[in-house]
């Protein structure tokens, strides 16, 4: 089982400041004996060289005033140093008690540069200094030692104080630690409680943003941009539902109706194939609206699948013109093409782009009074397919305009039901643009007709 996130956060800090305690106190150790060290053979240093003074002043002398000045340099240093003072074969002239006192023979000074070396003199630890000195052609080997004790008992308490400080101060941090870790996670505690509050029945509620800028106020706004997004989806959902549920409730309640009523009484075979001819259209019309939705649904879920390939617009844009024209005649309103005079490729599908035309053309034919006109142009402009669908209509109001791509929006609803149509073929047309990654624009007046501007990016030119 997993700790909670403050718990584990608390943990990573105590290893943490374990680790760096230790590493402190270790590095501490190691300056701290390295001072000592360092402070004793100074001191050392030091006292060779008061020895070597006193030895070039009384050589020329004599050892017996050698031995003197020794003895009284020896007695200024009672109790914080040591000397020992030798001639060239190894004879004693001057030497502290405790040097007598010493459990194994100390190593024989044959150097000219001070060595150094701890070792007991009696029950004491000294560190003792080493150095031949020569003075008015006389060689001594001299030792001075300085007892370590005190800068051990120094280091000793040192340590104690690590040991007993040390593991209650990484306790107190932790404890801090944990305090802070529990404040610094609150407001992710309020986002938890905020987001538990939000259902499908108040979307609307957002997470309280915090004043600074960091990480849980980048985090609070990227939730609430999700909650936005999701917000607005149900919405198209609860919309597209309701809309769905209408334009579906008419036909399906019109069929129901029509047979119904044919069934009540004997009829005549002519009036039988008038109320099935009007059923079949009106189920036409039904099919083609199931169609359209199932469409719409398989986009939004990613389901609908556009197997692309190089495409010449050309043919295509003539089949379209063509299977217009023929819906067109029924309206004695004329379709007329400008195409471009060679390929023009793009990397589509042509059912999809096949569609699109359709979609727009029976718009504009819809829309046009009898002895209208439509035109449909395909050209190369700037690297993109051009495609203008223009009609001599009843255009669109400007208030109406930019929602004409939306879902079962229709600009005018005494129209619509005249003109017949669900509200789908531009959205749908708008997704195939989409998917294609061109654009699609509608630019129209009341009363002046409408042009329909479609890009699509080309893959090559010829």
């Amino acid at each position: 089982m997993k700790l909670p996130l403050r718990a584990r956060i608390t943990a990573w800090y105590f290893a943490v400041l374990v680790v760096a305690f230790a590493s402190l106190a270790w590095v501490s150790d190691i300056g701290f004996r390295h001072s000592i060290e360092k402070t004793v053979n100074d001191a050392s240093r030091a006292n060779l060289d008061s020895i070597q003074s006193v030895l070039v002043r009384t050589a020329p002398k004599g050892i017996p005033e050698v031995q003197d000045e020794l003895d009284e340099l020896g007695n200024l240093w009672a109790g914080a140093g040591l000397l020992q003072v030798a001639s060239a074969d190894g004879k004693l002239i001057f030497q502290s008690a405790a040097f007598t006192q010493s459990y194994l023979p100390l190593p024989p000074v044959t150097r000219d540069e001070i060595s150094f070396l701890t070792d007991n003199l009696g029950t004491t630890q000294y560190r003792i200094a080493s150095r031949k000195i020569t003075t008015g052609g006389q060689v001594f080997l001299v030792r001075a030692a300085i007892p370590t004790e005190p800068f051990d008992q120094a280091l000793d308490r040192f340590r104690l104080i690590l040991q007993g400080t040390l593991p209650l101060l990484v306790i107190l941090a932790s404890l801090a630690g944990y305090w802070l870790s529990g404040r610094a996670l609150a407001p992710v505690n309020a986002i938890i409680r905020t987001a538990r509050c939000v259902g499908v029945q108040n979307l609307s509620s957002r997470l309280a943003v915090p004043r600074a800028n960091d990480e849980l106020r980048r985090l609070s706004e990227t939730l609430n941009d999700m909650l936005n997004r999701i917000e607005a989806s149900v919405q198209r959902i609860t919309q597209f539902t309701a809309d769905a549920s209408h334009d579906l409730r008419t036909p399906v309640a019109l069929i129901r109706t029509s047979a119904e009523l044919a069934l009540r009484r004997s009829r005549t075979e002519e009036e039988y194939r008038e109320t099935l001819s009007r059923i079949l259209a009106t189920s036409e019309e039904t099919s083609r609206l199931v169609e359209n939705l199932l469409t719409l649904a398989r986009a939004d879920a990613g389901a609908a699948e556009l197997h692309f390939n190089p495409t010449d617009l050309v043919p295509h844009v003539e089949k379209i013109a063509e299977a217009a024209a023929i819906l067109a005649a029924g309206k004695n309103v004329e379709i007329q093409k400008e195409l471009a005079d060679g390929p023009i490729e793009v990397s589509a599908d042509a059912a999809a782009i096949e569609r699109l035309l359709l979609i727009v053309l029976e718009n504009a034919v819809k829309y046009t009074p009898p002895g209208g006109k439509v035109l449909l142009s395909l050209s190369n402009g700037s690297g993109n397919a051009r495609i203008e669908v223009r009609d001599s209509g009843i255009g669109i109001s400007a208030k109406d305009l930019p929602h004409i791509f939306e879902r079962f929006y229709r600009a005018d609803h005494s129209r619509s039901r005249e003109t017949g149509g669900s509200g789908l073929g531009l959205a749908i047309a708008k997704w195939i643009v989409d998917m294609h990654h061109g654009t699609i624009e509608a630019h129209s007046e009341s009363g002046r007709g409408s042009q329909f501007l479609i890009s699509l990016p080309i893959t090559s030119n010829h």
